[in-house]
Formats: structure tokens, sequence, C-alpha cells
């Protein structure tokens, strides 16, 4: 079964970016500057922060449907993303060196499914789910940390 990977649109987080230390901790958003070992990964372009760059630690409204499982989390996003993760049939390498947990939403926002895997091995997962014809959509989130990381559609 043919599947969809989106990262986030940089529209919402466009005002962010380039701004001063002061006006970010207003809004309650962190800016962090990649170093050795990144551990930054970009919810837009879906990749992981080279040493240097500067990302913005921030919390985001990841389902934003009106059920109780309605949510937030911080994640990461590079200051200046342009180009949003859209790929077919293809696992981003941020997601695949992670343990993820997916969660399969029905068109109301309620989760029907949900399980735990490694990124290697997403593809039987995200089959499983979609199996069920209840599924609209599926959320991937580290499972660790539990931040947002992309969201799944079937193809």
């Amino acid at each position: 079964m043919a599947f969809r990977i989106t990262g986030l649109s940089p529209e919402p987080f466009r005002h962010l970016f380039g701004l001063s230390e002061e006006a970010l901790a207003e809004q309650g958003v962190v800016r962090r500057v990649v170093g050795a070992d990144s551990g930054f990964p970009d919810r837009i372009e879906m990749r992981e922060g080279r040493p240097g760059e500067v990302f913005l630690l921030l919390n985001h409204i990841c389902q934003p449907a009106d059920s109780p499982y309605r949510a937030t989390h911080a994640i990461y996003v590079r200051d200046g993303a342009e180009e949003t993760y859209d790929q077919v049939d293809r696992v981003p390498d941020v997601m695949r060196r992670r343990l993820l947990s997916l969660r399969g939403f029905d068109a109301d926002g309620m989760i029907v499914d949900a399980d735990v895997a490694p990124g290697t091995e997403i593809e039987a997962l995200i089959e499983r789910l979609f199996a069920n014809p209840k599924v609209a959509y599926i959320h991937a989130h580290n499972a660790r940390q539990g931040c947002y990381s992309g969201r799944i559609d079937r193809a």
C-alpha cells in the first residue's frame, strides 16, 4: 500500500525566523545551535540538523482535531527552512534513526490503533494501520521524547 509522508509547512514559523533571543523568548521559543551530535530533527524538511545550523525549539499543535486527542508538544524547526518534505513510499532518514510511535486516527481525530516500531521497520506498521479502513491518517511521534515527527497519509 502506497503512503505519503509530509513535513510541516514553514508558513506558521516564518515570523520566528531570524528573531532575537529576547523576541523568541517572549513567544516561548528557544534558539539552539547544532553541535557535533545533532539530535535536532527539523519538522519541515524532515532532516537532522547539521553542525552550526540554527534551530528553534517551540511548542506546536500537532493534533488540532476537536477531540480528546487534541495535542501539543515541543518540536524543532530549522531557522529559515522553506521546503516541506513530501515523499511517497520513502521514509526520511530522520525517522529511520528513531523508535517511533505511530498513531492511526479516524476522520474525527480519534485514535483507532497505535503501535511502536523502530524507524527501520515502519513500512510494515504503516501497512497494518492503513489496512483498517477507519484509519484516515497516521501521526508519527518519537517514542522516547514524544515529539511529533510527521504525518502519514495514503498515497
